[in-house]
């Protein structure tokens, strides 16, 4: 089911500790969608899911909501539950208390950016070639793709229910964390060893999970806690009452890799990364499994003249600043079986989606605003190079962004190895730039 048309929507904003902001944000709401989990704040996350979720609750009472739906997480343990478990089954429950029925949604590992387990098992597959993994790695899980739970979620919007209601969701497999972890790395292209043993604590977990990966180890802790437990669906009236039918694993990790590409294509660092003023700024951050560095100088011109001398880059031109260096990495990439730089540029000061530049090839040009360069040289990887130009009234911003995704830890180590020649080579090819507009006629905005 596609998503609703976002082009008609409406921003509210309120904060689910502030009751009464909550009230302004939900009123004329019918549906509103409980999306909320704090166990980022530390050891008392559960206090901090419970006032969320009182607030929410009885905002939506008071506004006549008609129905609220919480995408929450699915345990099979039947005994003692995790701190995190036991927070997402309180939160469903405080949120029924009003009498706003409430749909509830159970999921399993959700394959898909932004989730912790998903995030989490990239992690441990990208950047550790054997593992010496606790007992946990064969726990049973019936992960679903992020695709199928946002297709759950919107069709609970036409969802005639009159009472609450609580649905378990999975994919159609049941597997276990190793086997996730081996089918990311086949899909990765990496090869991959794991042993399992059985004397790492969740606090020892923990403590190593936040070593080797970007989760904080209290969140790690609260994670492994979690993960110790079957997470299979036993509840099957959500294939009854809904038409999803979820992707197998290993489709939904496939499209977890496009959807994260297509997101990827569509990005605009200018969004992301603040400029200003007149110096180059710069910034690194990770975008899933991308690494992105960006910088940027800002020039009193006009958007036409800030994109000639990018529109001219490469070729005999070079690259406006350490061209040595570019020769030496053509070299060394020939060395290796790859492109170098013999191809050139087809022409001078004119490009199109397929041309190539150098071991660049043109993968997407926006007139004046935006070139995308894709590298066809040899890395334990793919990268990307970006310009942008984002024009006001006091000139324009030219922002670079180098962009990497890397396969494994020979991924990690290039990345990490030549991001010091970055600084140099790329705020001089900004400074090259900048220099080259003030240079030519025209460049007043």
């Amino acid at each position: 089911m596609p998503l609703p048309d976002a082009s008609s929507s409406e921003v509210a904003q309120g904060d689910a500790l502030d009751l009464e902001s909550l009230e302004a944000a939900m009123a004329g709401v019918e549906t509103a969608y409980y999306l909320i989990h704090s166990m980022a704040v530390g050891p008392d996350f559960e206090e901090r899911d419970r006032r969320c979720a009182s607030n929410f609750a009885e905002a939506a009472a008071h506004a006549g909501v008609r129905k609220i739906v919480y995408l929450g997480g699915l345990s099979n343990d039947e005994g003692e539950l995790s701190s995190h478990f036991r927070s997402r089954l309180e939160v469903g429950e405080l949120l029924r208390s009003t009498g706003v029925p409430v749909i509830e949604f159970r999921a399993s590992v959700i394959i898909g950016s932004g989730s912790l387990s998903f995030e989490l098992i990239r992690a441990l597959v990208e950047r550790l070639p054997a593992m010496v993994a606790p007992r946990w790695v064969q726990m049973p899980a019936q992960p679903i793709g992020i695709e199928d739970v946002l297709d759950y979620l919107v069709e609970a919007l036409s969802l005639n229910a009159s009472e609450s209601r609580v649905y378990e969701i999975g994919g159609p497999e049941v597997v276990t964390y190793q086997e996730m972890m081996l089918e990311y790395a086949r899909q990765r292209g990496l090869r991959r060893w794991i042993i399992p043993v059985p004397v790492l604590t969740p606090h020892l977990s923990s403590l190593w999970l936040g070593l080797v990966t970007p989760i904080y180890a209290r969140v790690g802790r609260m994670l492994i806690e979690s993960i110790r437990y079957a997470s299979v669906v036993r509840r099957t009236e959500a294939l009854a009452d809904f038409s999803v039918r979820p992707h197998r694993f290993t489709e939904a990790v496939a499209l977890a890799m496009r959807n994260e590409d297509r997101e990827f294509a569509e990005s605009r660092w200018s969004d992301s990364f603040g400029s200003s003023g007149t110096r180059p700024t710069n910034a690194i951050r990770r975008y899933g499994n991308r690494l992105v560095d960006s910088r940027s100088v800002h020039v009193e011109c006009s958007a036409q003249a800030a994109f000639r001398p990018i529109r001219e880059i490469g070729g005999a031109r070079g690259w406006y600043g350490f061209d040595w260096l570019w020769n030496l990495r053509a070299a060394i990439d020939l060395v290796l079986g790859g492109v170098g730089k013999r191809r050139g540029r087809r022409h001078p000061d004119q490009l199109v989606v397929g041309d190539f530049l150098d071991w660049w090839r043109v993968e997407r040009i926006e007139p004046d605003r935006l070139l995308l360069l894709a590298a066809e040289m040899k890395l334990p990887g793919r990268a990307w190079l970006q310009f942008e130009v984002q024009e006001s009234d006091s000139g324009c911003t030219i922002r670079l962004t180098a962009i990497f995704d890397p396969v494994g830890v020979a991924g990690l180590a290039y990345w990490y190895l030549v991001y010091p020649l970055h600084q140099v080579i790329f705020r001089t090819m900004l400074d090259g730039i900048r220099r080259r507009v003030l240079a030519c006629p025209g460049r007043k905005p």
